[in-house]
Order: C-alpha cells, then structure tokens, then sequence
C-alpha cells in the first residue's frame, strides 16, 4: 500500500460559510465509516448501493477504508459536528480490468446534501483519477435518481442507455 497521500488535503468553505475538509481516506477512518454509512437513509442507501437494505459488514467497511491510493482511491468529507470530526461525505473510484477506465460511486449525508460537497469530492476524485493515467471515468445510476443524473449531466458525463438494465444508466466522462 501507497503512504498516505497528505499533499492532497484540502480545507473548503461551503456557499453556507461552514469549513469541510476533503481529503483521501485512511485505515483508521474504519470506525468512523462505518458510522457515516450506518446514518445514512434507506433512500440515500438505495440510490448509492442500489438497494434499501445496505448488507454492512466489517470486511466491508475495511475494504472501503483500506485503499491503495492508485487503483482503488477515496476521498472522504469531514466536517466538525458538535465539536467532534465526523465523515459526512463518500466518493471513489476503483480501476476497471482494462486499466484505462475506472468506476466511481459518491455518497453525501443526507443532512449535507445540496450543499456543494459532492462537487467537491468529485473534482478531488475526477483529478487523481487523471493523474493516475485513467482516460474514462464511469457509473452505474439508477434511472430514477434525477439528482444525480443532473449533477453528473453538469460535470460532463454522458447518460447512456442500457436495455439489458432498464432501471439503471451508465454515465461516462472522458478524463
């Protein structure tokens, strides 16, 4: 495993003047995973995993902290709640077998959502994947989420039909 990339921190101010942090997760950030996916909705859990009933578990949840920084990269939101640093924001990419593309997912707390931190993510996200050589960058939404439809829509992905999946679209963007 990569040491952990620290040059790639960045403290952001929201429209709302709050400060988040975004930056790459890490291994010890497994408890607090597991917290940030536990809060999440059954709607939010749907649309990210594409089910109601998320099947956590730690091996899970491990995997989601224990990247390598290369082919499997995430950066996390984080953001001060009462006085204790708590995840509230989700987006990786993991290499596809052909090493030239790579598949994303990004997930925002529900009480954070429309606030700007998926923009935020993504573009963290979007830039290691180009610097690590990825050429397209892509996702499977489901056809009913328009927010999200609309967000990638707005970053440059293109919406492509997929008939042996009628409930879900695959959105591509060149990097």
């Amino acid at each position: 495993m990569t040491a952990y990339p620290k040059a790639l921190e960045r403290e952001r101010r929201l429209a709302d003047g709050r400060t988040v942090l975004i930056r790459p997760i890490r291994a010890e950030d497994e408890p607090r995973e597991h917290q940030f996916l536990d809060q999440l909705s059954g709607d939010t859990r749907r649309r990210r995993f594409m089910r109601y009933a998320f099947p956590q578990s730690d091996g899970l949840v491990h995997f989601f902290t224990h990247v390598d920084y290369d082919r499997h990269m995430a950066f996390v939101c984080e953001a001060t709640v009462e006085g204790e640093p708590h995840l509230i924001g989700d987006a990786r990419y993991m290499a596809n077998p052909d090493g030239r593309s790579c598949e994303f997912g990004v997930v925002v707390a529900d009480d954070w959502h429309h606030t700007g931190i998926a923009q935020l993510l993504m573009s963290e996200l979007m830039r290691a994947a180009r610097e690590r050589g990825f050429a397209t960058m892509e996702g499977l939404v489901l056809r009913d989420n328009a927010d999200m439809l609309g967000f990638v829509s707005a970053l440059g992905f293109a919406v492509q039909e997929m008939p042996e999946e009628p409930g879900l679209v695959r959105v591509v963007k060149r990097l």
